[in-house]
């Protein structure tokens, strides 16, 4: 199975009035689960490079009178890349991205740079490449290089456990 993006949202300690920042947002899937769980007296923000992606999830909001999303064209890798203040956010959710992303420090300082203190990141990625249904073997990263790349930015690994899925890990990290 892939990762659930419901069931691991639902086990997360995300309180209503949370802010959220989803990096990498895509299609909106998470941005639209993430703005049911905060509720109206919080705020997702969808960041994301690809300006169609970002139509695609204010089109999505609208359809579900979710007024709570905004979106953000931006480029997570790259310092201040995501446009929002720092310390800003209560979680960011970085959901089948590192693996693509080609700075992964820098797109890992960015998540520190916006996290309040306390903050939290799930981080769900592939576990390791299944030919072509995952990425490219090469692009896997692995739990452990994750952890200590997020331990780097001065991120600590929680002890929480959360299931992501046969193909997935999900890790959170707190600030």
């Amino acid at each position: 199975m892939f990762s659930d993006p419901q069931k691991i949202i639902d086990s997360l300690p995300i309180e209503i009035g949370s802010s959220v920042a989803d990096l990498g947002a895509g299609t909106g899937a998470w941005s639209i689960l993430l703005a049911k769980k905060v509720g109206s007296t919080g705020k997702v923000y969808a960041c994301e490079v690809q300006k169609d992606m970002l139509v695609r999830i204010e089109n999505e909001a609208k359809q579900h009178n979710i007024t709570n999303i905004q979106t953000v064209w931006s480029n997570v890798e790259n310092h201040q890349g995501t446009k929002l203040r720092d310390a800003s956010v209560d979680w960011a959710i970085a959901a089948n991205v590192l693996f693509q992303v080609e700075d992964q420090p820098g797109f890992i300082k960015e998540i520190s740079r916006i996290l309040k203190p306390g903050g939290k990141c799930l981080l769900v990625d592939w576990k390791e490449s299944f030919g072509n249904l995952g990425p490219h073997e090469k692009d896997v990263v692995s739990e452990t290089e994750a952890t200590e790349q997020f331990a780097i930015a001065g991120l600590r690994r929680t002890q929480s456990v959360i299931d992501g899925g046969s193909h997935h890990y999900a890790i959170i990290f707190a600030k």
